[in-house]
């Protein structure tokens, strides 16, 4: 069997359109409209992650905001509830699709390793609904609220990094894969 032959392209281009479909919903929904009643961008929304006075400041803004509050709830139990699964599951089926890790690299690797590859799209989901719990605890009136605060920029952290490397594995395969298919 060819490598990765077992999934077909359209269940990846399906999964695809979804996924920019709730980013365009999450985007212009409610980040959006999150900036404009605030005139600040959602803390999600930091590539470059932020610090816990970050945090303090957006809890400040939502608590002297109410619509503000009410979108960033909305928010996260609307698109953000569906969107991590949906990205988790492209990235996990990219992966799959590409072929067997031995191919990637085109030397054997570690079992633990390879299996470990398999790993970077989950770890970019839980991480994401890690952010989002975070977010709605930290920005709520709970007990947890200081730990969560604390938590908050390190899950945005490493949801983004995690994120960039899938991203940065699966070019990778695909230029490999790519680059293998024309020696054949």
């Amino acid at each position: 069997m060819k490598a990765g032959s077992a999934i077909p392209l359209w269940i990846l281009a399906l999964l695809a359109v979804l996924c920019l479909a709730v980013l365009a919903w999450t985007t212009f929904g409610f980040v959006v409209p999150f900036k404009h009643e605030t005139g600040q961008a959602v803390l999600d929304t930091y590539f470059a992650g932020y610090e816990q006075s970050a945090v303090f400041h957006m809890q400040k803004v939502l608590d002297g905001n109410e619509t503000a509050a009410r979108l960033l709830s909305a928010m996260y139990f609307g698109p953000e509830l569906i969107f991590p699964a949906l990205l988790t599951a492209l990235l996990f089926l990219v992966f799959l699709w590409l072929g067997p890790v031995s191919s990637w690299f085109g030397r054997p690797l570690h079992p633990l390793l390879a299996k470990a590859i398999y790993l970077l799209p989950f770890i970019y989901g839980i991480s994401d609904y890690g952010e989002n719990v975070s977010s709605l605890i930290a920005f709520g009136n709970g007990a947890s609220a200081g730990l969560a605060t604390y938590l908050l920029p390190w899950m945005t952290r490493l949801k983004f990094a995690s994120l960039a490397i899938c991203f940065i594995v699966a070019a990778r395969l695909a230029i490999a894969r790519w680059l293998s298919q024309g020696r054949d």
